[in-house]
């Protein structure tokens, strides 16, 4: 098995398990890898340190080297936080689709019980929504977070 730290386009790192560095080219090149954090299929291989354990003392890591990874690997528990949040969103709001924006006003008018929604509205909706009073958040969520959750 082979772990390997990659990175979208967009600079979001994560990591990848794959049984060959050929089955990661071959996921790639069909378009089966994507970001988790943003669902960007622009994807690149990372340099990584290998793990060899020979035993004895260490030898310091290159300044440089070891600050590198220390970001990404900070970079990657960010995304996890991230994606933690999102799939708590996820389990606690109801899925209006493109109902968004009639019920958000349904709530905040006192028409239905009050409830945690998601669903899609347009720019136009949104502003709309904000004229009214009625505070919403939008949230780019990656495809994969958007069937359902294991």
């Amino acid at each position: 098995m082979k772990v390997l730290n990659l990175q979208c386009s967009h600079g979001h790192g994560f990591e990848g398990w794959f049984a060959s560095n050929e089955a990661f080219e071959a996921q790639l090149s069909g378009g089966l890898v994507e970001c988790p954090v943003c669902g960007g299929k622009d994807i690149t291989k990372l340099l990584a340190a290998p793990r060899l354990n020979l035993g004895g003392g260490k030898a310091p890591a290159e300044p440089q080297a070891a600050q590198a990874l220390q970001a990404q690997h900070q970079q990657q528990q960010q995304n996890g936080r991230w994606l933690r949040a999102v799939r708590e969103l996820m389990a606690t709001t109801e899925d209006v689709g493109e109902r968004f924006a009639d019920e958000a006003r349904k709530i905040h008018y006192g028409e239905v019980k009050e409830r945690g929604i998601r669903g899609q509205a347009t720019r136009e909706e949104t502003a709309a929504l904000a004229d009214e009073g009625i505070a919403v958040m939008q949230i780019a969520l990656p495809a994969a977070l958007k069937e359902t959750l294991q």
